[in-house]
């Protein structure tokens, strides 16, 4: 595996893009440490280009014509390596060197086994998966977890397309579609597609919070499918009132305050891929899931939950907080380092390193081949609080490494769906 060959580009006219795109790839192809003939490409656009996805995937693949599948998705932002493009026409692509027996695109027409952990009759075996959806699709989080059950490990990672015109993905598989479905364009609208990947590709994936508690958690001991009326025993209302220090008799100071808090939840037995998660202080952990608060009954004393909400799940309030983010951020990607840092060099290996790149320490860079980064369309540098604030610290910690991705309307990992979240996920080369 060498490394990935990545590319991103701004115009007002997509052909443009493409062409500084397409260029940009090919002068990495030429490069004999990055791949020579990948066949997977993951494509994300903006949602000014939303209208001509389908001559942007055309155009692109008849120009690449070694890329044999394809998988991605629209965003209101796209990202790359220590750079976004947020609410501007742009796009980015990234060419994965990876084996075709250990990949396959799956969507509509082209689905990932119904049952079992096999799909089609060459006994491939889907480890984990890249998910694009569209976040008016009917029963999603059901689906999202149908997904990554359909996988070795259960986990999987993505997010929502997010789009002020048309919603697409983009899949496309060289390896056929059902039988009766025709030919398919490569670009969906609605439901779920991406990538699945087999046990031999290498990844670590970590979830960033964006949002950090203003009390400590309870439990909800009382509850109506989104509707808390209880927790630890008090009127959820009286409980949010006072962690919030306002009245209801004084709307024009509750209001913008209520406006900016949200509710971090725990689903009883909640724990992640690696189990029950640790809480940290002052932080939430990946086991946490962010939703917004979307109303009060005063009546029953009841707080309203974007979601359902089961007795005993654990809940704090919250508010989204530019340094705890940014804190976090740093931490996952410390985590990353750290499980791919080798624990000791060889005086050898050390010595070819140093030699080959005089002015830079060994970095554990040197075994990522790429990476994939969804974040959400809520947070890019109007939250990190400068343009491009996010991916900078991204490349602060990772180095200069292969990166696309896009900013979405919610992000999956594990096999739920979060909010405010960045889901960070590198390609590993073998050692």
């Amino acid at each position: 595996m060498k490394l990935f060959p990545y590319a991103h580009a701004t115009h007002p006219q997509w052909r443009m893009a493409a062409a500084l795109v397409l260029a940009q790839l090919r002068a990495q192809m030429a490069r004999p440490d990055h791949a020579q003939a990948p066949s997977l490409a993951l494509l994300y656009i903006t949602d000014h280009y939303a209208t001509e996805a389908e001559a942007i995937l055309a155009h692109l693949s008849a120009e690449l014509p070694e890329v044999t599948d394809w998988a991605g998705t629209v965003g209101v932002g796209v990202a790359a390596n220590n750079v976004e493009y947020f609410d501007e026409p742009a796009m980015a692509v990234m060419l994965c060197d990876l084996s075709p027996d250990q990949y396959r695109v799956f969507s509509g027409v082209a689905p990932l086994a119904a049952s079992g952990r096999v799909v089609g009759p060459d006994g491939f075996v889907a480890h984990t998966a890249l998910v694009h959806a569209d976040g008016n699709t009917p029963e999603l989080a059901e689906l999202i977890a149908e997904v990554a059950d359909r996988t070795a490990s259960g986990y999987v990672f993505g997010g929502l397309s997010a789009s002020r015109s048309n919603t697409v993905q983009f899949a496309f598989s060289s390896a056929g579609n059902l039988s009766g479905q025709g030919a398919a364009s490569g670009v969906f609208h609605g439901g779920l597609s991406g990538v699945a990947f087999g046990p031999a590709v290498g990844m670590v994936s970590r979830v960033t919070q964006g949002a950090q508690p203003v009390d400590h958690e309870r439990t909800v001991t009382e509850a109506d499918a989104n509707l808390v009326l209880q927790l630890d025993g008090e009127p959820a209302l009286d409980v949010l009132l006072r962690e919030l220090a306002i009245s209801l008799d004084q709307p024009e100071l509750a209001m913008p305050r209520l406006r900016a808090t949200l509710v971090g939840l725990t689903l009883p037995n909640g724990s992640t891929a690696d189990g029950v998660a640790a809480p940290r202080r002052g932080q939430f952990g990946p086991e946490v899931i962010v939703r917004h608060l979307i109303g009060l009954d005063p009546g029953r004393r009841g707080v309203a939950i974007a979601d359902v909400v089961p007795v005993g799940t654990r809940l704090a309030f919250c508010e989204r907080n530019v340094q705890a983010a940014r804190a976090d951020l740093t931490r996952v990607c410390a985590e990353v380092r750290e499980e791919l840092e080798p624990q000791e060099l060889s005086m050898s290996m050390a010595t070819a390193l140093v030699a080959s790149e005089p002015d830079a320490a060994p970095h554990p860079a040197r075994r990522i081949a790429g990476a994939v980064y969804v974040s959400c369309s809520g947070r890019g540098g109007p939250h990190f609080g400068s343009p491009s604030a996010e991916l900078h610290i991204v490349r602060r910690a990772l180095g200069d490494v292969p990166l696309v991705g896009f900013f979405a309307g919610g992000e999956i990992a594990h096999h739920r769906l979060y909010g405010y979240t960045g889901v960070l996920t590198v390609f590993t080369m073998p050692v």
